[in-house]
């Protein structure tokens, strides 16, 4: 079965950086599109960063410039490099996989993984 493992959360102060993970096994990992989401509780969830169906990065506006997102298909694995972290960043963090792109940029994919949190402090 589809399983997406996030990992590489954690406490850091601001100005810091981490690089999350998300492990993908279970499905042919080249033909799914990746993204990632972050959420706070008793917010909505919110979008940060994905590929879309020409494998190009979007990021939200919020993320520009200090989140950067990329994948290792031999690993079938993502990544969510976080650089200059702010308070505001705090949250759980998770990724996301479906065939269709747009279905993971509309935050409506089919697989999820089950999160790590990221606290700036």
């Amino acid at each position: 079965h589809v399983q997406l493992v996030e990992s590489g959360g954690g406490s850091v102060q601001a100005g810091g950086s981490l690089r999350l993970s998300c492990a993908a096994s279970g499905y042919r990992y080249a033909s799914y599109c990746m993204g990632w989401f972050r959420q706070v509780p008793g917010d909505e969830r919110e979008g940060v960063a994905f590929f879309n169906h020409n494998g190009e990065p979007i990021y939200a506006d919020s993320v520009k410039g200090r989140f950067t997102i990329s994948k290792d298909k031999a690993k079938s694995t993502s990544y969510l490099q976080m650089d200059n972290l702010k308070a505001e960043d705090t949250a759980m963090y998770y990724c996301a996989a479906d065939t269709v792109c747009e279905s993971v940029v509309m935050g409506r994919a089919t697989y999820w993984g089950q999160g790590t949190q990221v606290t700036v402090s």
